[in-house]
């Protein structure tokens, strides 16, 4: 359910930190995220993340809102020297003890907003900053997200995002309605119970608050700050299902590297 009364800066992000605080366990245990997999050797990271990454063996590689580290420690196990960044403590605690199982031993996590990333993680820069699928729809703020993930790229360094298209945020259950507007940009305060991991959960903190973030806006935040971007492609992939020769874009990644 979505209503449009708005808290205020303070009270959303205690909300959304309250909301995935709860649901930490609901994912450590769920079949979702199916742990015991991935402590087998599950791959959690999209071929095409891959293949836009490319190697990053021995590269320096900071995920922001990393959640229980999954694909932090997928980029891990192909070489990479990572640090994980969440607001949620008990994701981070669960993150760094998934590392201690499958011996990621150069990995670290750290418990902070992802606006304060450059105090929290001391000024230090990386080779590739790193967002996956499902972040920035969490955030008010693109100008200030694109400001700080470009204070934390290294020189000859890029940001990589993998995120869902906005334009899937305006259908409908059934993937075919169009129900929502693209161009809101007002907090959607979003109360539901359960979890896209386990719809049916018992919880209390059920209330969340997300915005939408048109793609043109994220490629202007990014430009604005520095960046230069150097793709941006769309995929058809993604949580819907269309009648064959129906598609529509899913998802989207770009790159955007730091300008010398």
């Amino acid at each position: 359910m979505r209503r449009s009364t708005a808290p205020g800066p303070a009270d959303w992000r205690a909300a959304n930190r309250a909301n995935w605080d709860e649901r930490v366990p609901i994912h450590v245990a769920g079949s979702f995220y199916d742990l015991p997999g991935f402590v087998a050797g599950k791959d959690t990271l999209q071929d095409f993340e891959l293949a836009e990454v490319g190697d990053d063996g021995g590269r320096t590689l900071l995920h922001l809102q990393c959640h229980i580290g999954l694909d932090t420690l997928s980029w891990a196990r192909r070489g990479a020297i990572v640090t994980g960044l969440d607001f949620s403590e008990p994701a981070v605690a669960a993150a760094a003890g998934l590392a201690e199982q499958i011996g990621a031993a150069t990995a670290r996590f750290v418990a902070a907003d992802v606006y304060d990333a450059v105090h929290a993680l001391g000024a230090q820069t990386f080779d590739i900053v790193y967002t996956g699928l499902g972040a920035l729809c969490r955030l008010p703020d693109m100008t200030r997200w694109a400001q700080t993930a470009a204070a934390l790229i290294a020189p000859g360094g890029f940001l990589y995002l993998a995120e869902f298209h906005p334009f899937a945020d305006v259908l409908a259950e059934d993937g075919r309605t169009v129900e929502n507007d693209y161009f809101q940009r007002d907090p959607i305060i979003v109360d539901v119970p359960g979890t896209y991991a386990y719809p049916s959960a018992v919880t209390t903190a059920t209330l969340t608050v997300q915005w939408l973030h048109g793609i043109g806006d994220v490629v202007s935040a990014l430009t604005a700050a520095g960046l230069r971007l150097e793709f941006l492609h769309e995929h058809n992939r993604g949580h819907f299902r269309f009648p064959p020769g129906l598609r529509v874009p899913q998802v989207y990644s770009l790159r955007a590297a730091r300008v010398e």
